[in-house]
């Protein structure tokens, strides 16, 4: 559906997106997902054709999108983290507003409002000011305004950000059943959980992709296991051990490690705790989450280019 050849942009002397190909098949939500300033906004804004690529080429089934911007624009839809609503309009005077701007006549967008009202559940608040609503019946009111021309593609800049857990479950309901209608999603988050409910996703950090692939894909290719350690002081024993392994995730009591082979790695660490005064309470090997390949992949980084 999309694909994206060599891309970049920067912005004066700061590069935002380096050098990033990859495709994005129909009918699939592909995510991506990393820290502030990781250059998903600006990636964002060039597939929904809004940024010129400094270098390379973005291709919409095959058609420069730049090339012929205004015929593709109307096949996509891009909802910013901050979509302009006007507070001072209605749920449904901002539906209609948005519509006409796609060009879509008042009578399409009259036959489309009860299945935009199904999905968002916005139909008690039809005429309530859109100033008055909630963050996340903002944000479902959003996605309904870029869905009133049908769009073939979708693009959600961090939707969910600042939305309560609630919200954000509805949010990703609305996005599932989309996905059952044949519709192409590409969202960017910072919520790892998020990130696991993708079917393809891409780890974007300082501007290029560090792993892509469906979640579990990228789990498995780390190829070491996780072991969880319990001590009593947590922190002094992040500290002994952060010498030898870089990619440490400090919670509580726990102690999260990357390691090749447990059995041999756990009387190491052991011995080494052993020695700065620190007792291990218990320890476990256990399955990786996103967030955990996500530290692992840069603290290795990190660390080898620190070496160089």
């Amino acid at each position: 559906m999309i694909t994206a050849e060599s891309i970049s942009k920067s912005y004066a002397s700061v590069e935002a997106v380096k050098d990033l190909s990859f495709t994005v098949a129909k009918s699939e939500i592909f995510g991506v997902v990393g820290p502030d300033a990781a250059g998903k906004s600006t990636l964002n804004r060039m597939l929904a054709g809004i940024l010129k690529p400094d270098k390379g080429r973005i291709l919409f089934e095959g058609e420069d999108v730049f090339k012929n911007p205004y015929s593709i624009k109307e096949r996509i839809a891009y909802m910013p983290q901050r979509f302009g609503l006007y507070e001072d309009l209605t749920v449904e005077e901002n539906l209609f507003f948005f519509g006409r701007l796609f060009g879509v006549s008042g009578r399409q967008i009259k036959n489309r409002l009860p299945e935009l009202y199904n999905f968002s559940r916005l139909d008690p608040f039809k005429n309530r000011l859109a100033g008055r609503l909630s963050g996340g019946m903002k944000q479902k009111l959003g996605l309904a305004c870029c869905l009133v021309h049908r769009p073939e593609v979708i693009i959600l800049d961090e939707p969910t950000n600042g939305v309560d857990p609630v919200s954000r479950r509805e949010f990703w309901k609305i996005l599932y059943d989309l996905l059952t209608g044949g519709v192409t999603i590409i969202v960017s988050t910072a919520y790892l959980d998020e990130a696991e409910r993708c079917n393809t996703l891409a780890l974007i950090y300082r501007g290029r992709f560090i792993a892509s692939g469906d979640p579990l894909h990228i789990k498995q290719e780390i190829g070491r296991t996780m072991l969880q350690i319990y001590v009593a002081e947590a922190p002094a024993a992040a500290k002994l051990l952060k010498r030898y392994y870089p990619g440490i995730l400090l919670k509580g009591e726990m102690i999260k490690i990357f390691v090749k082979e447990p059995l041999m790695e756990i009387e190491k660490i052991t011995s080494i705790l052993k020695k700065g005064g620190v007792a291990i309470k218990s320890w476990k090997p256990s399955r990786p989450t996103l967030e955990d390949c996500f530290v692992d992949i840069i603290s290795r980084r990190s660390s080898s280019t620190k070496k160089t």
